[in-house]
Formats: C-alpha cells, sequence, structure tokens
C-alpha cells in the first residue's frame, strides 16, 4: 500500500504486546487479502451478482426464436352405418417456430433494464467489499489497541505491586504512615481491574477479528502508514459524489426503473410475430391416409382491454421510478454526511495525537521528578501514585486517538468510493465481474453455472 504518516506509540509497543518479531507475523496487508478472499459475506454478493447476470440474457431472449417438437399416437376403433369398423393408429408429428418481430419495445427496455440492475449490483458489490475491508481495518486496529493497553495495565500492575511492597517496608521502620500503605494497595487494586478490563476488550476484539478476517490472530505487524488521502475536505466531498458506490448504484438502480416503466407500457402495444408449422399426420380419419403440412404466416396481436391490470403496472412502475429518483438524492446526502464525519474524526484524532503525545511526554518528566522528590520526603506517596496515574492515562489516551486516526483515515477512503483490493494493492487476485457476465450476456444455451 502507499504509504504516509504513522503512529508512534501503539508502533512501538504493538510487538512487546502481541509476541517477538517473527518473519511469520501478519501484516495488515496480509489481514485484508486474507478477508478478501474468504469472507462469507462477500463471497454471497458475488453468487447474487452472477445470479442477476442472467437477467441479461433472459431479457435478449425476446429476440430469439422458440422452436418446439409436439408428438402423439394412440389406438382407435370407429363403426359406422355408412363405412365398415375401422382400427386406427392415429399419429402425428409437429414442429412450430415463432420468431417474434415486435414487441412494442419491450424486449430493447427489458435489455436496458436488467443490464442497469447488474451494474448497480456491481456497485453494491464494490460497497460490500468496501464495508468488509473496514471492518476488518476496524478489527486489526482494535487487537493492536487492546494488545497494548493490556501491556501497559500489566506493566502498571508490576510496578505498583513493587511500590507496594516498598511501601510496606517503609511502613515498617516508620518512614511512611498506614495511610500511605493504604493508598498503594486501593491503587494497585485499580490497575489490577484495569488490566482486567482490557484483557477481557482484548479477547472481544481478537474474536471479532477471527469473524470477519477468518482466522484468530497471531502477531500482529504494526499497521503500516495510512494510505494517500484526499488533501481536502473539499476534494473528498467531489470524489466522494463521483465515486461512492451506493452513489453509484442508486444511479443505476434509477435508470432500472425508468426502463421498467418503458416495459409495462410496451405490453399495451401491438406484438408481431412470424410463425412457422411443419407437421405430419397418419390415419387421423381414414385408416392408410395421410397427410403432411407446411405453413408460415405473421400473426399480430393489438390487445385492446386487460382488465385494467396492465395499466395498474405502468403507474406502479412510474410510482417506484420516483422513488428511485428520491433515492439517488439521499445517497448523495448521506455519502457527504460520511465523508464529511470521518474528515472531522481524523482531523480531530490527529489533533487529539500532537496533545497526548506532548501529554506523555510531559508526563514522564513529571513522574521522574516526583520520585526524586519523594526520595527527599518533598512528595508523598499519594503524588507519586497520582503522577504515574497520569502518565498511564495518557498513554492508553495516545494508542486509542492512533487507532481512531487509523480507522478514520480508512472510513474517509470508504466514503470516497476508493477502498477497495484493487486500489489497496492487495495481493490477491482480484475479482473480475465482467469476466462471468461477457461469459452469459449472449449464450444460447447450457445449464453449467461456474461456482467463482
Amino acid at each position: 500500500m502507499a504509504i504516509a504518516g504513522g503512529r508512534a506509540l501503539i508502533c512501538a509497543v504493538a510487538f512487546l504486546a502481541t509476541g517477538q518479531f517473527a518473519a511469520q507475523a501478519e501484516s495488515l496487508g496480509d489481514a485484508l487479502a486474507s478477508t478478501y478472499l474468504s469472507n462469507p459475506r462477500l463471497q454471497s454478493e458475488r453468487v447474487s451478482l452472477r445470479a442477476l447476470d442472467e437477467t441479461v440474457p433472459q431479457a435478449l431472449s425476446g429476440w430469439r426464436p422458440t422452436v418446439s417438437l409436439g408428438a402423439n399416437a394412440g389406438a382407435e376403433r370407429r363403426d359406422s352405418s355408412v363405412i365398415t369398423r375401422q382400427n386406427l393408429n392415429p399419429r402425428s408429428i409437429g414442429l412450430n417456430a415463432t420468431q417474434p418481430l415486435y414487441r412494442g419495445g419491450r424486449t430493447v427496455s427489458s435489455t436496458k433494464r436488467a443490464e442497469s440492475d447488474v451494474a448497480a449490483a456491481r456497485a453494491r458489490l464494490r460497497s460490500v467489499e468496501q464495508d468488509i475491508m473496514l471492518e476488518a481495518v476496524t478489527a486489526y486496529m482494535d487487537v493492536l489497541r487492546d494488545s497494548v493497553r493490556v501491556q501497559l495495565t500489566s506493566n502498571n500492575v508490576r510496578v505498583l505491586e513493587r511500590q507496594l511492597e516498598a511501601s510496606r517496608d517503609r511502613f515498617e521502620v516508620g518512614e511512611v504512615t498506614r495511610t500511605d500503605v493504604a493508598q498503594s494497595v486501593a491503587r494497585l487494586s485499580r490497575a489490577i481491574a484495569d488490566r482486567e478490563a482490557a484483557e477481557g476488550d482484548l479477547a472481544t476484539s481478537r474474536a471479532t477479528f477471527e469473524q470477519v478476517i477468518g482466522h484468530a490472530p497471531g502477531t500482529l505487524e504494526p499497521a503500516p502508514p495510512l494510505p494517500e488521502l484526499p488533501p481536502t475536505l473539499e476534494d473528498a466531498l467531489d470524489v466522494s459524489i463521483k465515486e461512492n458506490p451506493d452513489v453509484v448504484s442508486a444511479r443505476f438502480a434509477a435508470d432500472a426503473a425508468r426502463h421498467d416503466v418503458r416495459v409495462n407500457v410496451g405490453s399495451l402495444l401491438p406484438e408481431l410475430n412470424l410463425v412457422g408449422d411443419l407437421s405430419q399426420a397418419d390415419e387421423q380419419t381414414l385408416e392408410g391416409v395421410s397427410s403432411s403440412t407446411e405453413s408460415i404466416e405473421a400473426q399480430l396481436s393489438v390487445p385492446l382491454y386487460q382488465a385494467g391490470a396492465v395499466a395498474s403496472r405502468v403507474r406502479q412502475a412510474k410510482q417506484t421510478r420516483s422513488q428511485r429518483q428520491v433515492e439517488v438524492e439521499t445517497s448523495h446526502r448521506l455519502t457527504l454526511e460520511a465523508t464529511r464525519q470521518a474528515w472531522e474524526i481524523l482531523r480531530a484524532a490527529r489533533a487529539q495525537i500532537v496533545a497526548l503525545t506532548e501529554e506523555v511526554r510531559a508526563n514522564e518528566i513529571a513522574l521522574e521528578g516526583v520520585r526524586q522528590e519523594a526520595a527527599v520526603g518533598s512528595r508523598t506517596t499519594l503524588d507519586v501514585l497520582n503522577a504515574e496515574q497520569e502518565l498511564l492515562d495518557a498513554r492508553v489516551g495516545l494508542v486509542a486517538a492512533e487507532r481512531d486516526e487509523y480507522v478514520a483515515g480508512f472510513s474517509l477512503l470508504a466514503a470516497v468510493g476508493r477502498l477497495s483490493a484493487k486500489q489497496l494493492q492487495l495481493p490477491v487476485d482480484i475479482y473480475d465481474p465482467e469476466e462471468h457476465f461477457d461469459k452469459t450476456r449472449n449464450r444460447w444455451w447450457g445449464l453449467e453455472a461456474p461456482d467463482n
């Protein structure tokens, strides 16, 4: 992935929390590639799109002839006062072919409707892919964040255990009071509770990671710097309206609804077919008598009144068309809102990182000073405990802000429509929906249905 930016604390502590660095450590790119290849929701959406591809050859079949073969055979006995009894074996075989010539424009409109539906479904597939990629990034960063929290809180417990032991020793020789010991015990108990909460959050994050990505997290590499993002909010908004897959899908759905109106109007128009028949009949009325027929004719059908059903479907299709047009505007607004939210969360997280980095640095200096002052008696045990807690809180806050910045960056990519395996340059074979469509569009026969 193209890289620019970084997360200092979460990168520095991540391997301490997840294990020693090893060549087989999983990177974010590896996790996203695994998600792309194995996520069942993404695979289901691909199958759904391939099923929808079949609506195009179904619509194109309106141009093609239909051919049917019929045959019958039986036995019949006839008695008549004029003709002596006959034992007949009537049998016949016939071939019928019908070639549509004009269907009120329904074939053209049905094909355009089906193609628009397929285009909308392709955009929905991209949207699902983006959602799943964002879920994977979030799960990956949550595991890193919570691993660092466990490491920080565990270190804090060890520090406070040593401090409690020292306080008890000093109490034995009269250097501190029972109050100082009690404060150390209370702060250690809080630290243990914080560690347990962090471990619970990590277990939840690991479970989410496995559900989204398809396997439990092992040793995770620190996340790489963010991919290239739009330089300004205005650029992001412009790109999102053009490329966001939800907006694209809504536009094609509106096109499909418009063509559907024309399909239903076509049912009110005349239909012209060319019909050819070949037939051979034996012993239909007389024993030993055969006949054959060859015919070709044009058949015109003009609908006059259809009980109001077709007119109702036209009105219904027009209402649906209006609904789809409104949904385009809805998707525009939702996309702009998502883009602005992601941008502001990213901006706020970056500002927090600057402030919290300075806070961590200042608290480290302050803690060292408080410890030295406590050693000569000018600071109390509570002062040391408070300084340690403030440093821990600042470090945990910095880790959370770095995670929020990263997730917000990928949320912005999703909002502008650029969070895909292809654009992230993942090491996978990119699924191409056009490959199946091109093979399917003009098929005249065949029952094989590829499964990938």
